[in-house]
């Protein structure tokens, strides 16, 4: 099998997932809870972003088409928010789409309720991801690799799932500089990924501008 679309397909996903950016607003939303209460936040966290990656990969094409939408105009609309989400990555900073306002936080106080929002959706499972995966599901489709794109994302939930749950333990050695390099690195393979997406889109859209 070419797993070339899988690597590409998983560092998408580490990119703009990043655990290490992801897990200091886990244990900050989480700060006041005891270790049960964590857990159950950890387990809401990750059955949401497991769900909608699940959704996206089998359906989210017809769903798109429920709409009327084409996958070349969708990966285009998909790689601009990539895009913007990767510099915003290379400035150091978090993208509005990526976060929940005080305000919105404050209505769900419960452990499980945080974990599917705001952790779940938009931090961890936003509008980029969402992109990312019926994007990536449909060029896996065209390159034959269907296989290995379920196979790579299957992989990825689980090691979303590992480092979610091993939070507490990450949290002992990240410094402030590791998570600002990371972000800026991820931001660096993000913007690499989201030219190709949109390249790859107006290829479609206009063939003669490739020959």
């Amino acid at each position: 099998m070419d797993w070339t679309v899988g690597f590409k397909f998983f560092a998408a996903l580490f990119a703009i997932m990043n655990p290490l950016t992801t897990l200091p607003v886990f244990l900050a939303m989480t700060g006041g809870q005891d270790a049960a209460s964590s857990r159950r936040t950890a387990l809401a966290m990750i059955a949401t972003v497991t769900i909608g990656s699940v959704i996206c990969a089998l359906i989210g094409r017809a769903l798109l088409n429920v709409f009327g939408i084409d996958i070349p105009h969708f990966r285009l609309a998909g790689g601009l928010i990539v895009l913007l989400i990767a510099l915003s990555m290379l400035n150091g900073e978090d993208h509005p789409s990526h976060a929940g306002t005080p305000s919105e936080q404050a209505k769900f106080p419960s452990a499980s309720s945080i974990g599917i929002y705001p952790l779940g959706i938009p931090i961890a499972f936003g509008p980029g991801t969402m992109a990312t995966v019926i994007v990536f599901a449909q060029t896996s489709a065209e390159a034959g690799a269907i296989g290995v794109y379920a196979i790579t994302l299957a992989l990825y939930l689980v090691f979303f799932g590992i480092a979610t749950l091993a939070a507490p333990f990450i949290s002992h050695w990240m410094s402030p500089m590791t998570l600002s390099l990371t972000r800026r690195l991820m931001g660096l393979v993000l913007a690499s990924i989201a030219m190709e997406m949109i390249v790859g889109s107006l290829g479609k859209l206009f063939p003669g501008w490739l020959g």
